[in-house]
């Protein structure tokens, strides 16, 4: 492939992490911050929507049945808000972690954690290895 095809191709193909690069380099960590603002933005304008639903929905159902089901639904739109805002200071300390430098290493064992799980959990913080053996502690004890 010549260079200005190698240039078209990297403008028309979005930027995908690979592991025959080093291992979080500039490029990784724009893409990993990217991609975590972006998601963060999406959560943010949800939950902006949720107040605005909220708001819209104080009616007073004279119905026992239609009350009970607005009621729940509310209560479950609030209870995913607050997954959500805790998911939000995950984002931000993966967000922390890239500046500081210590994003995609496991914080248990210091190695990389694989590229597939960093895109399928960019908050990830253990490495799957490290992920296992926690969860198992965590179902000896609750056993116990």
């Amino acid at each position: 492939m010549n260079a200005l095809a190698s240039v078209v191709t990297e403008v028309t193909e979005p930027y995908r992490p690979s592991d025959d690069e080093p291992f979080m380099n500039e490029r990784q960590l724009a893409y990993f911050k990217g991609k975590l603002n972006a998601w963060k933005d999406d959560i943010l304008r949800e939950s902006k929507g949720t107040v605005v639903n909220l708001k819209a929905e104080t009616e007073n159902h004279p119905d026992l049945v239609d009350r009970a089901s607005s009621e729940s639904d509310r209560a479950l739109e609030l209870r995913t808000r607050d997954r959500q805002r805790k998911l939000i200071s995950k984002i931000d300390e993966a967000l922390r972690r890239i500046e500081d430098g210590s994003y995609g290493y496991c914080e248990e064992t210091g190695e990389p954690i694989s590229l597939g799980r960093l895109e399928a959990r960019p908050t990830a913080t253990l490495s799957v290895e490290a992920q296992e053996r926690h969860e198992r502690r965590e179902r000896v004890h609750r056993d116990d």
